[in-house]
């Protein structure tokens, strides 16, 4: 008894503190925009959260926009005061002032769940990361992986889809992205070996966006146990390569793990083996996390959608009749896949993969007539753009002509961010899309089990259960 009362004494008094203090320390005359931060640390998290997994992700972006400013309004989340900047023209400014005004920041959830890192270390390292990752993330660099990923996805499609009447899409969508990312990015061959390795990524990745209190039953907690697992294997990785480096059983440019391990800094300084650890598990996060989400969407969107389906259909088998037997797909043909892209892009616009990114100011300044103090976090949504109809017309209505000729407006469609940050994967992701959609479309027709799926975001947007399928083999002559 006398526990429970210290303990509800102790959050009385935070409760009633936090916000005087926060009173009392605010800068004098600085005007910051409107909006309100709710609880001591919490904030609106909970909201912020929450809205995501009931499947309205884009509710906490226009409530607050509706009530406050529909330019930029603050709030707090995951442990931090933050101004949400809304709109083509703030993610325009954000992308454009990076590193002049504002920088990359993560949340502690993010540092404490990958140990090398601190503000400082992401952000240098980061630098590093962009230097060396357009040599093997550019088209040209990618061309040589398009027979691969195409092999990869003939030998998932007849493993796991061909021949069963059900299935499950969206953990067989995260086994082939994982897959590709795996042989991609380090060259692993085993199967088993790969479906071992991904177990905890899921658990992984709920915690990257979580609030991050150590207790058991929490995302950050399971997060916490699975980015061990992971660091650990991936160390026996780094160690395995650089023996097979030493003894030239393995090449300086098969992969970015070797490149990782034999590169140097201008200062002729090598990565630390924890470093090269935490950038690869962050690559393969990023490399198919984001691609498994969007797939899932387009299968359940070209089940919704016959005539969108025909037409991918037609482009696909097109594709499919050029080809000789045993002919994997190459650059060419993907060039040719414009339809079937511009629909992976309107689903992209429609659960954008990456919800939003976060800034931090390096110095004071103004934006939209209120004051941003230095330190203060900031935050993009790609939902203030991608569901406003001043951007996208009807934005509820699935348009893949939105995509035809220049494209919807600058700064409005931003699946991959903007700016010197934009995600350096956009068109490894954009191979792996149209070659899971080329795979998928000349071998089946599908119809969903659950016809109202509800959707969530943890941290993805993904149908609550998986969206299960019901196939039928596709005939074509």
């Amino acid at each position: 008894m006398e526990l429970f009362f210290l303990i509800a004494l102790t959050i009385f008094v935070i409760l009633v503190t936090f916000p005087i203090l926060g009173l009392l320390f605010k800068p004098n005359g600085v005007n910051l925009p409107p909006g309100k931060t709710g609880l001591p640390y919490i904030g609106e998290s909970l909201e912020f959260l929450s809205t995501g997994r009931k499947g309205e992700p884009e509710k906490f972006i226009y409530d607050r926009m509706s009530k406050f400013s529909s330019l930029i309004f603050k709030t707090s989340i995951l442990g931090e005061h933050t101004a949400v900047v809304c709109g083509a023209q703030g993610h325009k400014f954000l992308f454009s002032n990076e590193n002049k005004l504002v920088t990359a920041w993560w949340p502690k959830s993010i540092l404490k769940l990958f140990p090398s890192s601190s503000q400082s270390t992401i952000l240098a390292e980061g630098m590093r990361m962009r230097k060396m990752l357009p040599m093997f993330l550019k088209p040209e660099a990618l061309q040589r992986h398009i027979g691969v990923m195409d092999s990869l996805a003939q030998t998932h499609f007849k493993a796991s889809w061909e021949g069963k009447e059900h299935v499950t899409v969206y953990p067989l969508a995260k086994l082939y992205t994982f897959t590709v990312a795996c042989k991609v990015f380090l060259s692993m061959e085993d199967e088993k070996e790969v479906q071992q390795f991904g177990v905890p990524f899921n658990d992984m990745a709920s915690g990257i966006i979580s609030i991050p209190i150590n207790l058991p039953g929490t995302s950050f907690r399971r997060g916490l146990k699975a980015s061990k697992i992971i660091r650990d294997e991936m160390l026996r990785m780094i160690r395995q390569r650089r023996k097979e480096l030493s003894e030239k059983k393995a090449s300086p440019t098969q992969d970015i793990l070797s490149h990782m391990l034999v590169a140097t800094d201008e200062e002729g300084q090598k990565l630390g083996d924890i470093g090269i650890a935490d950038k690869i598990i962050s690559l393969l996060i990023g490399g198919h996390d984001t691609a498994s989400a969007t797939i899932t969407f387009i299968v359940k969107f070209l089940a919704e959608l016959p005539d969108v389906y025909r037409n991918v259909v037609k482009e696909q088998l097109e594709i499919a009749k050029s080809k000789a037997a045993g002919e994997l797909l190459n650059w060419e043909d993907i060039q040719k896949m414009k339809y079937s892209w511009n629909v992976a892009c309107e689903v992209m616009r429609l659960a954008p993969p990456l919800q939003g990114s976060f800034r931090e100011a390096l110095h004071d300044f103004e934006y939209a007539g209120f004051s941003i103090p230095r330190g203060f976090k900031l935050y993009w949504s790609a939902h203030s753009t991608h569901m406003n109809p001043e951007c996208f017309p009807t934005p509820e209505k699935f348009d893949p002509s939105r995509f035809e000729g220049v494209g919807p407006a600058p700064y409005t469609f931003v699946p991959f961010g903007g700016g010197p940050r934009m995600c350096p994967g956009k068109e490894y992701a954009r191979l792996e899309i149209l070659v899971f959609m080329h795979n998928i479309a000349k071998r089946f027709k599908w119809e969903k089990l659950i016809p109202q799926e509800k959707i969530v975001v943890d941290p993805m947007p993904i149908p609550a259960k998986g969206l299960p399928l019901h196939l039928y083999p596709q005939h074509y002559h």
